[in-house]
């Protein structure tokens, strides 16, 4: 498919507007909608519904602008590649990685994998588990830590980092200062959770753990993201379960208190595409990953010794 028609189709769909297009083209109206209707007939589908006034999308050619959003990044994702390595630069390395990552240790394998890849070029995309194995489908990414309880089939990986659930209670709450607390003190407070097409395992967990001390969660709000968790908690809005790690957060007006009646752990899994293409850079990348798994259980062992 000729990229500078896609390129066309792609600003014109965002306008809809063929003045406004070509504006931002640098063309005339004419050009323009000559590439339109050649990429119209190539495909064999017509994407635009026009009129005098307006210039709409057809089904077609509302399908063809994800694509299009997908194939463009792609390719000049591919240029820079190019480009890096004409200029002895080591290529690139994508990670897909959650927010809560920033509290296990990503930072540190960053680091790590820049100082073992100093000439290689990181890109890092903040994406849920679900949003991860989709984006290796696409080959998006090269390297996620994801959270559930196994690695997908069609990935490579190991086990990172296993810890509890906590509870997460705004202040004031009753047992926000306690040193632990039974979920079942929980029974008829206001949960906020993750959705269930965001971490299908997680909201599965943590209902799943409520019911198995009696009671079913009164879930009132869900989010995308732990620290709109944390967050809403914060707030007022309700509580919630999360993972121990999210005290690092520092978020003011929450508090973070262990569970004396849930065996609830939040396991993350570091995977890869086995048929990937990232080379040297994606095994330096799992290496410092690994040393920052075993810092974090030498850690967590420490810790539970005391």
């Amino acid at each position: 498919m000729d990229m500078r028609k896609l390129r066309y189709f792609s600003v014109l769909a965002e306008e809809k507007h063929f003045g406004r297009a070509a504006a931002r083209l640098s063309l005339s109206q004419p050009p323009l909608s000559l590439a339109i209707r050649q990429l119209e007939s190539e495909i064999g589908a017509k994407l635009f519904e026009r009129d005098s006034r307006n210039v709409s999308l057809t089904p077609a050619g509302d399908a063809l602008q994800q694509e299009a959003i997908f194939l463009l990044r792609r390719a000049e994702e591919s240029r820079l590649l190019v480009k890096a390595i004409s200029e002895g630069k080591g290529g690139r390395l994508r990670i897909g990685f959650s927010g809560s990552m920033l509290y296990r240790g990503l930072p540190n394998i960053i680091s790590a994998f820049k100082t073992a890849s100093p000439t290689t070029e990181l890109l890092l995309r903040e994406l849920n588990t679900v949003e991860q194995i989709s984006a290796f489908g696409r080959d998006e990414i090269d390297l996620g830590f994801t959270f559930g309880r196994a690695i997908p089939e069609e990935l490579e990986g190991f086990h990172y980092h296993s810890e509890p659930f906590v509870a997460c209670l705004p202040a004031g709450h009753r047992y926000a200062s306690a040193k632990r607390i039974s979920l079942t003190k929980l029974e008829n407070e206001e949960f906020i959770l993750f959705t269930r097409d965001v971490s299908p395992d997680y909201h599965q967990s943590i209902v799943a753990a409520c019911l198995a001390v009696g009671f079913a969660p009164k879930i009132r709000h869900e989010v995308r993201h732990w620290l709109s968790v944390v967050s809403f908690v914060a707030q007022g809005i309700g509580v919630s379960l999360v993972p121990a790690s999210l005290a690092k957060s520092n978020v003011s007006n929450v508090f973070f208190v262990p569970l004396s009646d849930a065996r609830l752990y939040s396991e993350t899994w570091c995977v890869w595409n086995p048929e990937g293409s990232a080379g040297v850079s994606i095994r330096n990348a799992i290496d410092a990953a690994r040393i920052q798994s075993r810092a974090m259980a030498k850690h967590r062992g420490a810790r539970a010794g005391r």
